[in-house]
């Protein structure tokens, strides 16, 4: 009997089984998660900083009081100090005395300097016995400050539990949106949308309704062969994406590295901020190392370019591939493929799957250790041809034929990587019209 929940995975083929719905389930708890801590920590944040001192800037009435006293307010167990004032005013005749400055003395938030100096330059600014302009709050005469404004880095601050809460409702949305739905599925429609953005659409102006056209393929014009392919998926994107994450999330964690950093020079640490931001730190170190590992890999080893000497292809006919490789790096090992893989997406129970392998593989060119000169490229060509038995490019809503030459390198203490260029294998001359008549009798 099939089980209604299956709480492991196993491998087959190039897909792993296993319940979706505790998948789905899973990936809903873990963006819950960030979106109620942001919305916690956002909520506090207001509370505690934002809105007192935006009532203090938008809604205190203005008054006159004496200083009585100044001193300087030592922080309880700490190093930190900030100055304190005693202010005596009067409200409908009634007299009020308070120890005060800004609006975080009175909401009782930690705000203490490590600067002394700078303390007593403050206090300097107050005499004794004279009048001063106050500011209070008319719905509680006892809150009274002297001197108003707004902290900059109560708006950094607020970065960090928007980016908690962004990255939970987007992860919610998407999780809901996706439920039940294999991991395979999500890559179907991702290709089916690079194939589309690479220029490879389905169409039937040339008779042949599943066959993805090649406008697009053939649009740039070669330096040495007819055609220069478009590369599948441009790295330039991705760093940019990388370079925008990275300072975002480590801008906002280093906020709070340096207060963590500040407590723990001062005798007095913050053991929980410390752990709080651990995790956090441990991210931004990951993204780091994944934005040196991207600008090593767009920077030295440079973009690769494939011309081919005509397009489409067909089975049976030879062709001239070059490949072109700028950087300035040692390659390990650098290959260039003729592939075929082949997609079959289909419904298993509620689950939708998608089966992806290589089902032929043809070598063009294969070198190693290869030194690629600064201000020159590694420039190499190659004969292809396409074999008689094989399968045309095909595309329809749950198959899929894909032909592309892929350039793998190897680089020297990196992860290898590869950069696929789509080509379209049409069907032999002499079937035609008989697949194009076919196709147009399964249309009818």
């Amino acid at each position: 009997m099939a089980r209604l929940l299956r709480m492991y995975g196993k491998k087959r083929g190039n897909r792993r089984t296993g319940s979706q719905i505790w998948g789905s389930a899973g990936e809903a708890a873990f963006s819950l998660f960030f979106l109620c801590v942001g919305i916690l920590f956002l909520v506090r944040l207001l509370n505690s900083l934002v809105i007192p001192e935006w009532n203090a800037n938008q809604g205190f009435v203005q008054d006159r009081g004496t200083v009585k006293m100044t001193r300087v307010g030592q922080q309880p167990g700490g190093s930190g100090v900030r100055p304190e004032i005693l202010i005596r005013y009067e409200v409908d005749g009634q007299p009020y005395e308070a120890w005060t400055y800004d609006i975080h003395h009175q909401n009782a938030v930690p705000d203490y300097s490590s600067d002394p100096a700078a303390v007593q330059e403050v206090l300097r600014q107050f005499v004794v016995d004279q009048e001063y302009a106050i500011w209070r709050d008319p719905a509680d005469p006892k809150v009274v400050v002297l001197v108003r404004g707004y902290s900059w880095w109560l708006w950094l601050l607020l970065l960090l539990p928007t980016a908690f809460i962004l990255i939970g409702g987007i992860g919610l949305v998407y999780t809901i949106f996706h439920w039940g739905k294999s991991v395979e599925h999500r890559e179907a429609t991702a290709q089916l949308s690079r194939r589309f953005s690479a220029g490879v659409s389905v169409g039937a102006r040339s008779g042949y309704p599943t066959v993805p056209q090649d406008a697009n393929l053939t649009n740039s014009p070669g330096t040495r062969l007819k055609y220069r392919l478009p590369i599948d998926i441009s790295r330039g994107w991705r760093l940019l994406a990388i370079v925008l994450a990275c300072l975002f999330w480590n801008g906002i964690v280093a906020v709070f590295i340096i207060s963590a950093v500040s407590s723990h020079r001062s005798d007095h640490p913050d053991w929980w901020l410390t752990l709080f931001v651990l995790p956090f730190a441990a991210v931004g170190i990951g993204l780091i190392y994944y934005l040196v590992r991207e600008i090593r890999i767009v920077s030295g080893v440079g973009p690769t370019h494939v011309e081919i000497s005509d397009h489409p292809l067909r089975p049976g006919q030879s062709y001239q591939v070059l490949v072109s490789q700028s950087g300035r790096v040692t390659l390990e090992q650098f290959e260039v493929s003729l592939v075929c893989e082949e997609m079959a997406t289909y419904q298993q129970g509620t689950d939708t799957r998608t089966d992806r392998r290589v089902v032929y593989r043809q070598s063009l060119i294969h070198f190693e250790k290869v030194d690629v000169i600064p201000g020159a490229s590694f420039e190499q060509q190659a004969g292809l041809v396409v074999p008689m038995e094989c399968m045309h490019s095909f595309t329809s809503e749950h198959n899929e034929i894909q032909w592309k030459i892929v350039v793998h390198v190897d680089l020297s203490g990196w992860p290898p990587f590869d950069r696929s260029f789509p080509v379209v294998v049409c069907p032999e001359h002499q079937r035609v019209g008989s697949f194009a008549n076919s196709a147009h009798q399964y249309q009818d």
